[in-house]
C-alpha cells in the first residue's frame, strides 16, 4: 500500500518523468495505430520500427550526440527510406507487400546493429545507452526527452485532428478517395510520417522489438469494442493509457522489472479480455448468438413441422408424439428437448408424456413461420424467376431472418397472394 502511495503520489521526479514520458508515447501510438491499423499496415510498423536503427546510429555519429531532436531527426529520415524501398519494392517489383516488409526489416535492423556494434568498438565518446533502443529503457528517460515527445505527441494530435475526415476515408475506402479528387499520396504521405513518428518517440521506451505491439494493440482491443472511428479511438488510447500506468508501477515496485514489456504484457491482456468478452463480437458473445439463433431456427422447425401436421384438420389443437415430429424434422434427441422446453417456456406449446400440442399462441407463431416460407417462395417464383423445384432450401434458411418489416413489404409486393408455388394456402394473420 505505500509503494501504491508514493508511486500515485508523483512525489518522485523520476516517477513523473517516466509515467509522463509512457503517457505522450502510449498516447501517440495508440492514435497513430489506429488508422495504421485500419489500414492494415501492421506489419509496416513493425518494420518501420526496425528500421530506425540505423538512422539512429548513423545521427549519433554524425553529431556525437545523444541529444533526442538529433536522434529522432534521424531515425524519421531512416524510417522513411524504409517505407519508400517498401513501397519501390512493391510496386516496381514482382516482390510481393510481406516478402519486401520481410526483407526491409531484416536488413535495415542487421545494418542498425551493425552501425551500434562498430559504435561501441569504436573512440566514440558519450555512447553508453544507445543500447536501449533495442530493447527499451524507461526508467532512463530525461526531461529533455519528455519535452521532445510531448512535443511530438502535440504535433500529431494537432495533425490528427485537422485531417480526421481525410484519414478516416483514406482508412476505409481508398479508392472512392481517390476518385473523387482528393490527394490520397500527400495525405499518405503525412499518415506514415505520423507514424514514423510515433514509432520513433516510443522505441526510446519499449524498444524495437515491442514496439509494435505498443503501436497495434490498444487499436487491435478497441475494434472489437465499436463500430464508430472515434470511440475506437478513444478506447484505444484509453487502453494504452492505463497499461502506462500499471506497467510504470510494476516496473516501480518490484526490482529489475523492465518498464516497457510490462506495458506490453497488460496491453495483451486488455486485447485478450477484448477478443474473449467484448460484448458484441468478442468470442463468447458470438457463441451465445449462434445458440440463440440455432435454438431459434430449431423451435421454428418443430412449430412448422406441428402446423404441417394440423394443416387441412377441423380440430387444430390435437397431440402428436413425438415419433411424428421427428418424421417431419431429423432432430436428436437434446436438441428436440431443449427446443421442446423452451416453446414450453414461450407458452407455444402444451407438453404431455411423449406427445405435445400446439397452444393458441404457438398456433399464430407457426402460421408466421409458414406464412414467411411460403411468401418467400412466391417471391422467388415470381420476382427471381426460380423453378418452384429449386426454391424450397432456400426458403428454409432465409425465414428465420426475415422481419416484420420485409413481411409487409413481400406482402405488397406480390399483391397478398393465396397460395404458393407448390399450391399450399399461404396462412395469414386472423
Amino acid at each position: 500500500m505505500d509503494a501504491f502511495i508514493d508511486f500515485f503520489s508523483f512525489q518522485d521526479p523520476n516517477v513523473r518523468l517516466v509515467v509522463l514520458g509512457m503517457l505522450f508515447i502510449s498516447l501517440s501510438s495508440s492514435l497513430v495505430g489506429s488508422f495504421a491499423f485500419l489500414q492494415k499496415k501492421s506489419l509496416v510498423g513493425d518494420a518501420v520500427a526496425h528500421s530506425l536503427l540505423p538512422g539512429i546510429a548513423i545521427a549519433f555519429m554524425l553529431s556525437g550526440s545523444k541529444n533526442p531532436w538529433v536522434l529522432i531527426l534521424g531515425a524519421l529520415i531512416s524510417g522513411w527510406i524504409s517505407i519508400l524501398i517498401m513501397d519501390y519494392l512493391t510496386k516496381r517489383s514482382k516482390i510481393k507487400t510481406d516478402t519486401s516488409i520481410a526483407l526491409v526489416l531484416s536488413v535495415m535492423f542487421g545494418l542498425g546493429i551493425l552501425l551500434l556494434t562498430h559504435i561501441q568498438h569504436s573512440d566514440f565518446g558519450n555512447q553508453s545507452g544507445l543500447d536501449k533502443f533495442l530493447f527499451g529503457k524507461a526508467a532512463s528517460l530525461t526531461l529533455i526527452d519528455i519535452q521532445a515527445f510531448g512535443l511530438v505527441t502535440l504535433i500529431i494530435v494537432a495533425l490528427v485532428g485537422v485531417f480526421y475526415r481525410e484519414f478516416k476515408l483514406l482508412s476505409f475506402n481508398y479508392e472512392f478517395a481517390q476518385a473523387i479528387g482528393m490527394p490520397v499520396k500527400a495525405l499518405s504521405f503525412l499518415m506514415n510520417t505520423l507514424l514514423v513518428l510515433a514509432i520513433t518517440t516510443g522505441i526510446q521506451a519499449v524498444g524495437v522489438v515491442l514496439m509494435a505491439a505498443l503501436l497495434i494493440a490498444p487499436a487491435a482491443a478497441a475494434k472489437i469494442w465499436t463500430y464508430s472511428l472515434s470511440k475506437m479511438i478513444l478506447i484505444a488510447m484509453g487502453f494504452a493509457l492505463f497499461s502506462s500506468l500499471i506497467g510504470s508501477f510494476i516496473s516501480y515496485t518490484y526490482v529489475n522489472m523492465p518498464t516497457g514489456p510490462w506495458i506490453v504484457v497488460i496491453l495483451t491482456f486488455f486485447t485478450v479480455m477484448s477478443l474473449l468478452f467484448a460484448p458484441k463480437r468478442g468470442v463468447f458473445s458470438r457463441m451465445k448468438r449462434q445458440r440463440e439463433n440455432s435454438l431459434k431456427i430449431n423451435t421454428e422447425n418443430i412449430l412448422k413441422a406441428l402446423y404441417h401436421l394440423e394443416e387441412g384438420k377441423e380440430e387444430f389443437f390435437e397431440w402428436h408424439k413425438l415419433d411424428k415430429i421427428l418424421e417431419k424434422r431429423a432432430f436428436n434427441k437434446v436438441t428436440l428437448t431443449n427446443s421442446l422446453k423452451q416453446l414450453s417456456r414461450k407458452n407455444w406449446i402444451v407438453l404431455g408424456e411423449q406427445k405435445v400440442k400446439l397452444s393458441k399462441a404457438g398456433e399464430l407463431e407457426a402460421r408466421r413461420v409458414v406464412r414467411l416460407h411460403r411468401l418467400w417462395e412466391m417471391y422467388l417464383t415470381k420476382r427471381m424467376n426460380f423453378k418452384s423445384d429449386h426454391i424450397h432450401s432456400n426458403a428454409e434458411t432465409i425465414e428465420h431472418i426475415i422481419t416484420p418489416e420485409i413481411e409487409r413489404e413481400l406482402i405488397l409486393e406480390l399483391g397478398a397472394p393465396k397460395i404458393d408455388p407448390h399450391s399450399s394456402k399461404i396462412p395469414y394473420a386472423d
